[in-house]
């Protein structure tokens, strides 16, 4: 399909099936195999209450679904959260709110480049390859790593839809595969199990700690493991690639998020049943442990190298899902006229955005240097989880507010489109998701931290400043051109 002015456009190719394998891609990976474990380390105390965090977690996560759900069943375009803010809500906030979304994103891939290096690792642990572990621990050889893998998912990327789609699918459905033989193997053994191979392999005894319920640590951590629920909205950032997208992207949507949630409640419960929270708890203060990592003192070598593989796949795989995401959030601002707009460029062979994909790379490449100049990957995690937060805040209120500022597409609601039934799982949602960002801002700023630049807080401020900086002058330049914002932000954006 030729977009305006004949030039190239994105094209319509993914199905229910795609789109579904987008959101399970984005969320099943660091989510999963790293957080709910080395949250002992971020938030001491939360001791054996990781799985009931993790429910907790699925609240919010569960809301913000239904918001964008509703939202994309009447705004199925690219780019799609910044879509919905900026004709329910405002321009501005539309802008900033996904521009902060766009950041934290593209550090979170970042992030998850960075530790994929300690799978790899724990691989060469497994086979008994000590030397080649060895040098997997050296920062050189982990940087190099990490950056070769993102830019394969960059490269993967420029292919196209269709190829894309041929990439994440299978990799779906192995990831759930695999994942179900951690599953199983967690439920197979149990804590004496872990307690005499550590025994019999290393001579010491599963650490005895205090394991008493913390109010506080336990909101802290449901805040932070709410970050592995974050991907889904990559759904809605294909809006502009969707078949039949106002019937396709809500229910992708609610497959990704209900059979993600359940995956995750399983295997992290699975994990602690085998291995004692209180070794987990011992064992991440000294190094970034693993899922797989962790049963690989039950299971023998074969295995242990089957599981950590498979995580190491299922973890490479959120970066193609993660970077469509954010170069659709620059295509879209870039179509509204209120970012370069070489950015909105569309290969004419491949018909991706091949300029905001390459610039999100660019950017991801700086969330690796980050978390390796930091020594410490929460860091992003912690902005991933403050700037979504605000995101999802942002789609509870436009469902809200969508009616009045814009009642045609309003109108176009499909999902919930009885405002009796909408309006207070909105303001559920709004309250809910307001009460996490609190949570989760005071245990950044009352945290110890090095220097102000290791808060999450201040640095989402600082984007968002940025971000202001880019909207006034981009608008200025449009008014100064004659153009009517008010009837640009007030339909959607050309197919």
């Amino acid at each position: 399909m030729a977009g305006s002015a004949g030039r190239a456009s994105l094209a319509r190719e993914m199905g229910v099936l795609g789109l579904t394998a987008t959101g399970v891609c984005a969320m099943v990976g660091a989510g999963i195999n790293i957080i709910p474990f080395m949250i002992q380390r971020n938030v001491p105390g939360i001791g054996p209450y990781v799985v009931l965090a993790f429910l907790f977690a699925a609240l919010p996560a569960a809301l913000a679904g239904l918001a964008y759900a509703i939202l994309a069943s009447a705004m199925p375009r690219a780019g799609g959260s910044y879509v919905y803010a900026s004709r329910g809500l405002s321009p501005y906030l539309g802008f900033v709110a996904s521009f902060s979304q766009w950041f934290a994103l593209c550090i979170a891939i970042g992030v998850v480049s960075y530790v994929l290096v300690p799978f790899i690792r724990d691989i060469a642990v497994a086979a008994r390859w000590s030397g080649t572990a060895a040098a997997l621990e050296t920062g050189p050889v982990r940087l190099l790593i990490s950056l070769g893998v993102l830019w394969a998912a960059v490269a993967a990327n420029l292919r196209g839809i269709v190829f894309y789609q041929r990439l994440v699918v299978p990799l779906m459905f192995l990831t759930f595969a695999l994942g179900g033989v951690v599953i199983v193997a967690g439920f197979w053994f149990d804590a004496n199990d872990l307690a005499a191979a550590l025994m019999a392999r290393e001579g010491r005894a599963v650490p005895n700690l205090p394991g008493g319920f913390q109010p506080w640590p336990f909101l802290s951590a449901s805040a932070v493991l709410f970050a592995s629920f974050i991907g889904f909205d990559a759904i809605a950032q294909a809006g502009g690639e969707a078949r039949n997208p106002g019937r396709t992207l809500p229910m992708a949507i609610g497959l990704a998020v209900g059979s993600v949630a359940l995956f995750y409640l399983l295997f992290t419960a699975a994990v602690y049943h085998a291995v004692p929270w209180q070794y987990v708890a011992t064992e991440a203060l000294q190094r970034d442990v693993t899922a797989p990592g962790l049963l690989g003192y039950l299971l023998p070598p074969f295995w242990t190298v089957v599981i950590v593989s498979a995580a190491a796949v299922a973890l490479a795989k959120d970066l193609p899902a993660m970077l469509l995401a954010t170069s659709r959030l620059m295509f879209a601002w870039a179509e509204d006229g209120i970012f370069p707009k070489a950015v909105a460029a569309v290969h004419p062979r491949h018909r991706t955005p091949h300029v905001a994909v390459v610039a999100s790379g660019v950017m991801a490449t700086l969330g690796i240097l980050g978390s390796h100049l930091a020594g410490d990957f929460f860091l992003g995690i912690d902005i991933l989880v403050t700037a979504m937060l605000v995101n999802f805040l942002a789609m509870a209120a436009s469902v809200l507010t969508l009616p009045r500022r814009n009642p045609v597409l309003a109108r176009a609601i499909t999902v919930l489109p009885n405002a009796a039934h909408r309006v207070p799982l909105a303001v559920l949602a709004v309250v809910v998701i307001a009460g996490f960002l609190a949570v989760h801002t005071i245990k950044d700023l009352t945290s110890p931290a090095a220097a102000w630049y290791f808060r999450s807080t201040w640095v989402w401020l600082a984007v968002m400043a940025a971000g202001t900086v880019v909207y006034v002058r981009e608008v200025t330049r449009l008014k100064a051109t004659g153009v009517d914002l008010s009837a640009r932000f007030a339909a959607l954006p050309p197919e």
